[in-house]
């Protein structure tokens, strides 16, 4: 399988999903990446705000900021490469990125486990 990064914008905190009034993007999104994970996929996230050292450390990911701001974010890259940018990939998209068969997409996942803000993580 083929290794995922993604670089979201500064969020409140790992997967965005805190606060009063929650994204259901960043739900379906943080959902989907428990999904992949379940799935046997390699994914990473860094959030702009809690890890900009992995920004910086990373050419890619610099290069964009730099040209396009964090305004562009979020950025994913497949193999160090830029896959997209500016909005989160959905499930199926997600999958095709892994190099996941379509045939699982729909699969039901027997137990996903989304952590938010108030797990006591941040």
């Amino acid at each position: 399988m083929k290794k995922l990064q993604i670089f979201d914008p500064a969020l409140c905190c790992s997967t965005g999903v805190c606060g009063t009034e929650i994204d259901q993007s960043l739900v379906n999104f943080s959902a989907d990446v428990d999904w992949l994970k379940h799935s046997g996929g390699q994914i990473e996230r860094f959030n702009l705000a809690q890890q900009p050292m992995d920004f910086v450390n990373n050419p890619v990911a610099k290069a964009f900021l730099e040209r396009s701001g964090a305004e562009g974010l979020p950025l994913i890259l497949v193999e160090g490469e830029i896959a997209m940018a500016g909005r989160y990939p959905t499930r199926q998209e997600l999958a095709r990125f892994a190099g996941i068969s379509s045939a699982i997409v729909d699969a039901p996942v027997s137990e996903v486990k989304t952590e938010g803000c108030c797990s006591g993580r941040c």
